[in-house]
């Protein structure tokens, strides 16, 4: 093990030392003489910083299996690299360029001709500083995202139209939180502040639609006082996600791993919010009833869990007029309920976070999401049916926001 750490150690310095080495030839090209040895200073005290941090921590520390190590030393190791990088591609086009033309020159040698004096900046200037101005987008950007974007709660209030809804739910309030994933939050204070935005909208009842942690239940302790503050009048319903299993650890033992399932089941007790597995509850209002249903994870895209089991959600179920559904991937949705389960009026998910990237505004929806699924923020109606994709209370990974910013949803269930 240790091998295989120290070799890929050695990959990574060696990758990232040739984009410096490289990106050092547009500091050169478009550096005054006078700054060139201050430059030269932070170009390679940067350089040394990140190769430390990645060493010390991955070598020696095994701080690999460290969420904060993993999300922001591995996270600003990426956006150093992927700014660097992009200033490579326009010094690669400005060296192949001048391959071609020292080739054309040998070929067609040019006729003598007297010098003459130039002005403004050479081809050489212009492209890289259109290199380090392209470099410098991400950079700004997904740091931004990281600094301001991980927390900046967002209300959705939606309006959600059902086909023979009982008029006792006429106007009731629901909220949705959706992967909130504990293990990735460091800042209580926000995200205390986060809850008291959903409290404040004062909804009948919430629901929560999985991934409370990234892969451990002790991830969840350090923010139980703020999570038992989600509290709603008729009550709080959530289920499992794809990461509440622990199946992306290597478990000391299959006991261990499922302990730590149970201990998590305790964790939803404990807060007080009804976790549903494969069955369903009757939510009464005004001597109306509506069924809403809970199922295990199921999701149709590379490992994820298949255990979601509406047949067995439904059993025992008495004839209601509307059946709400929570499930954690849509893609469940997709492949098995729109077609299977049509009775079932509307599906509540999460999952995507709407890749925690992308562009809503003045009519554009974009995430490189959309690519994996086609339903991955919002509401969709497909025929009779409806989905909603919550974007997420948290983050996984990249820990910010660029664009997709964590959502709190408040619908209103109106009669359509």
């Amino acid at each position: 093990m240790l091998q295989f750490k120290i070799i890929l150690v050695l990959s990574v310095l060696s990758f990232i030392t040739l984009i410096d080495l490289y990106t050092w030839q547009a500091i050169k090209t478009i550096s005054k003489k006078n700054f060139l040895n201050k430059a030269k200073r932070i170009h390679f005290g940067i350089t040394i910083g990140i190769g430390f941090l990645f060493i010390s921590g991955y070598l020696f520390l095994g701080l690999e299996t460290n969420v904060y190590y993993r999300s922001y030393v591995a996270s600003f190791i990426f956006i150093i690299y992927l700014s660097k990088f992009l200033i490579c591609i326009f010094l690669l086009a400005d060296d192949i360029r001048r391959v071609m033309l020292w080739i054309y020159k040998k070929v067609n040698p040019p006729a003598p001709a007297l010098s003459e004096e130039k002005k403004g900046i050479t081809r050489a200037q212009f492209l890289s500083q259109a290199g380090a101005i392209t470099g410098a987008i991400p950079f700004v950007i997904l740091s931004k995202g990281i600094f301001k974007g991980a927390y900046d709660y967002q209300i959705h209030k939606v309006p959600l139209y059902l086909k023979n809804l009982p008029s006792g739910f006429e106007g009731l309030k629901v909220g949705q939180l959706s992967d909130i994933h504990t293990g990735s939050l460091f800042d209580k204070d926000s995200v205390h502040k986060g809850i008291q935005m959903l409290l404040a909208e004062k909804p009948d009842l919430v629901f929560f639609t999985g991934d409370l942690v990234n892969n451990k239940t002790d991830e969840a302790y350090h923010l139980m006082d703020h999570l038992a503050e989600v509290k709603a009048p008729m009550g709080v319903f959530s289920i499992l996600g794809n990461h509440d299993y622990g199946d992306y650890l290597q478990w000391v033992n299959d006991e261990a791993k499922a302990r730590n399932l149970a201990d998590l089941v305790n964790v939803h007790k404990d807060l007080g919010w009804f976790l549903m597995r494969n069955e369903n509850v009757l939510l009464e209002k005004d001597g109306n009833k509506i069924a809403l249903l809970g199922v295990e994870n199921w999701g149709d895209r590379g490992r994820f869990q298949k255990f979601g089991d509406i047949d067995k959600a439904k059993k025992g179920l008495t004839d209601v007029s509307v059946k709400l559904l929570l499930s954690h991937d849509p893609s469940h949705f997709d492949s098995i309920i729109s077609k299977k389960h049509q009775d079932i009026n509307a599906t509540f998910s999460g999952h995507t976070h709407g890749f925690q990237f992308g562009i809503e505004a003045k009519g554009i929806k974009w995430s490189p999401s959309q690519w994996i699924y086609p339903h991955w923020a919002g509401l969709y109606q497909e025929g009779k049916q409806q989905l909603y994709v919550n974007r997420g209370f948290g983050f996984l990974g990249y820990p910010g926001r660029v664009g997709i910013l964590p959502e709190i949803t408040i619908f209103e269930l109106r009669r359509a």
